[in-house]
């Protein structure tokens, strides 16, 4: 009797998911909660496991959007391909050190397990990006199982092929390179995470007033503390020490003072939070994700920066999950990491205010009368025109400044 594998629902929001991959193959045999398909919707990437032990039918294809609900697969009755059976017989014939080695040897080039020639998920994304067909590699993890090292490694292989003596002729007729001045063109049906960015922000440039308005921020004193603390901080928190937890203190000792830009519209009513669940926008390998640090106005510098050491693991092994990706109250992003100098992010609605920070710079400034060397940073808020003042977003914003510029006003909350 087999048993069929629905989409599960995976949140009030979310009516469909995109197949992204499967794990394992048609006829392959599943352990029961093995994860075999990764399935992605508009907001996050989750694994599908086997509701039990049996034979895999696939029914959908990798790239069907498929509804909550709708049969992804169908495992049927069966048994693991078994290695122990044929233990006896071989010992048997050979019971011998030497004939033992012949049989191991054999085992290795005709694998008898499952896992066999089957790509992790973190392998089966760089061979998939590299244009490398995992049948061609040799796994060395569990059971043959291919690792993400076999998949970095096997980058290298297409050129070591074209260097063995048993094939001169690829030395002497190579593939043709593209020629000069060829125009190539490729497409790639878009992801349901990506499709649902770019409605979300035309939606937002079409449905919110938005502005920005800038300021500058001399990060001397910030970096200077970090140097001198930085050790200690690590010795005893276990993290490191970065930018970025400051500027979420900062953020959310501001909004106390200026609650409207922690604010949102839903309908005709203004929803104001007394608490500060910050977003973070993370660059994840299939897109921008924006996981969200509960409560933050709550946390000392070293719980932020575990909790955004956490969520940016999780997002960039897409591990995150729909709660982790939703409720937050105001957004933080920093362009600056990619080398950005100033920028005018767009709002994560249904937020009503953002902030961007950007690279870091060595510029000549005024400074007592006198010009001198500081390391400068433009800050960006952007923020909905119908809900925050322009006396609001400029306030707040000073206010950040004033705290970054003198970060014991963080701890002194003054």
């Amino acid at each position: 009797m087999s048993l069929e594998i629905k989409v599960p629902s995976v949140g009030e929001s979310i009516t469909e998911v995109t197949l992204a991959q499967w794990l394992k193959q048609d006829g392959d045999y599943v352990e029961m909660d093995e994860n075999i398909a990764e399935l992605e919707s508009d907001k996050a990437t989750f694994e599908l496991p086997a509701e039990k032990a049996g034979i895999l039918r696939i029914i959908a294809q990798e790239g069907d959007t498929l509804e909550i609900g709708a049969v992804v697969c169908t495992i049927e009755e069966g048994s693991a391909p078994s290695g122990s059976g044929d233990a006896p017989a071989k010992k048997e014939e050979a019971p011998a050190a030497q004939a033992e080695a012949k049989t191991a040897e054999a085992a290795d080039e005709s694998p008898e397990t499952y896992a066999a020639g089957t790509a992790s998920p973190a392998a089966a994304k760089i061979l998939r990006e590299k244009g490398i067909d995992p049948s061609t590699i040799k796994g060395t993890g569990k059971d043959g199982r291919i690792t993400k090292e076999d998949a970095e490694k096997a980058q290298a292989a297409p050129a070591k092929t074209e260097s063995k003596p048993a094939a001169p002729a690829a030395a002497a007729a190579p593939t043709a390179p593209a020629k000069a001045g060829e125009r190539v063109e490729r497409r790639e049906k878009m992801s349901s995470l990506r499709k649902t960015i770019a409605k979300r922000l035309v939606a937002v440039k079409n449905d919110t007033a938005m502005l920005t308005t800038f300021n500058e921020v001399n990060m001397q004193p910030i970096m200077d503390l970090r140097a001198k603390y930085k050790d200690t901080f690590k010795e005893k928190h276990g993290i490191g020490l970065g930018f970025m937890s400051f500027f979420t203190k900062a953020v959310t000792t501001a909004l106390k003072e200026w609650p409207a830009v922690n604010a949102r519209i839903d309908e005709n009513e203004i929803v104001y939070s007394d608490f500060a669940d910050i977003s973070i926008a993370v660059s994840a390998p299939k897109g921008l994700v924006v996981p969200v640090i509960r409560n933050a106005e709550s946390m000392a510098l070293y719980q932020i920066e575990k909790a955004i050491a956490e969520l940016a693991t999780k997002a960039r092994d897409n591990k995150l999950t729909i709660d982790e990706m939703t409720g937050g109250t105001f957004t933080i992003t920093n362009g600056g990491v990619f080398g950005s100098m100033m920028s005018t992010p767009i709002i994560n609605a249904p937020q009503s205010a953002i902030l961007g920070m950007h690279n870091i710079i060595q510029r000549p400034i005024a400074e007592n009368g006198q010009v001198v060397i500081r390391p400068m940073m433009y800050i960006a808020l952007s923020y909905d025109h119908r809900i925050i003042d322009g006396r609001e977003s400029v306030s707040f914003l000073v206010r950040v400044k004033q705290l970054l510029e003198d970060p014991a006003r963080l701890l002194l909350e003054v």
